[in-house]
């Protein structure tokens, strides 16, 4: 495994979706973004939301997934790429306002009773990174992955009840290329712990005997700074259904700045199978496809049970004394070969 990263300012990320095929670019090749948003104290309701291109393929696909703090609400919509302007799907609509600074975001009518009208805009730099893994018998990984911290402005409806969202944290990630990972993960991790002055965000993914995989990412300040992360060791605590409770993670940068966060993650939510992440991404659904479904949260729905263990957690986080909310993605392998094991200590 290989990374290349790129200061903020050294190159641009081109912030469009792709949406036109070319010879250029290889069948599997995908361009997808997605935002979460939460309000600052990580309290209900959470949001994630996204859509992705495929234009080898010819899909154009979105999800919406919604925590109410007490059930799960899962929308999932694809339809012919070419049947679209390439920047809505469904009651799903972006506009890109300013390259890699604001986003705007609309949610029209839909079952899971949730609307927006909503703007992102940035308040770190950007990190961005390409992956690139050989994969045994299967077609390389190379991909670029960004992600930003931002706040929103704007309205949410929810079940007929309008609510101000300025203020609202939220993180973007925009991931473009060929993904394919052929198996033989033990802990996936994408942490993004938003305080004050600054976002801790990295991805670490582990191998089933501990070993490091990837390990990306950086403290991302609002002053303009990026300091990349260099180490991460962790001690979670998981259920006997794989679903997170709590933990602590020590972040070492490349400047020697040392951070050990505490994370509560027990509000619950953020099944990302809701979203299509058990392998639905860039299928060909035909015209106008949509479902929707709930997950209830009294125990019977976990990472466990679902054909996807990734779950995108809100969660608090303490680092020195400072309160600070976000999103602690995670999944564990569910192979009979893995268990899961602390780094610290």
């Amino acid at each position: 495994m290989s990374t290349e990263k790129q200061q903020n300012g050294e190159q641009s990320f081109a912030d469009d979706l792709v949406t036109t095929a070319s010879a250029e670019l290889p069948p599997r090749f995908f361009d997808r973004f997605m935002f979460n948003l939460h309000p600052a104290d990580a309290t209900a309701p959470s949001l994630i939301l996204g859509a992705g291109a495929y234009p080898p393929r010819n899909v154009l696909d979105g999800f919406v997934v919604l925590s109410t703090g007490v059930e799960q609400r899962n929308l999932r919509f694809s339809t012919d790429l070419d049947d679209t302007d390439g920047s809505s799907i469904g009651p799903l609509s972006w506009q890109l306002l300013e390259d890699n600074e604001r986003w705007g975001l609309k949610l029209g009518p839909n079952p899971t009773g949730l609307e927006l009208d909503i703007e992102w805009h940035a308040r770190t730099p950007y990190w961005l990174g390409r992956v690139e893994v050989e994969n045994e018998g299967d077609e390389p990984t190379s991909f670029e992955h960004l992600f930003q911290s931002g706040r929103y402005s704007g309205t949410m409806t929810l079940d007929g009840q309008d609510r101000d969202v300025s203020g609202w944290y939220g993180q973007r990630d925009r991931s473009r290329g060929v993904r394919t990972m052929s198996g033989g993960q033990g802990l996936h991790i994408w942490y993004q712990a938003q305080f004050a002055d600054y976002c801790v965000g990295f991805l670490l993914v582990e191998d089933r005997a501990g070993g490091v995989l990837v390990l990306d990412g950086a403290i991302m300040h609002e002053s303009g700074e990026l300091d990349y992360v260099a180490e991460v060791k962790h001690d979670l605590t998981f259920t006997d259904g794989n679903d997170l409770v709590s933990g602590t993670v020590d972040v070492t940068t490349k400047t020697g700045r040392h951070y050990v966060i505490d994370a509560d993650a027990r509000v619950g939510g953020g099944f990302m199978n809701g979203g299509g992440y058990d392998g639905q991404h860039g299928k060909q659904r035909g015209k106008d496809f949509e479902e929707f479904d709930v997950y209830p949260f009294d125990g019977t729905v976990s990472p466990r049970t679902l054909g996807s263990a990734l779950t995108d957690r809100c969660a608090r986080f303490e680092c020195d004394g400072e309160v600070g909310y976000g999103i602690l993605e995670f999944a564990l392998s569910r192979s009979s070969s893995y268990s899961y094991r602390p780094s610290i200590g």
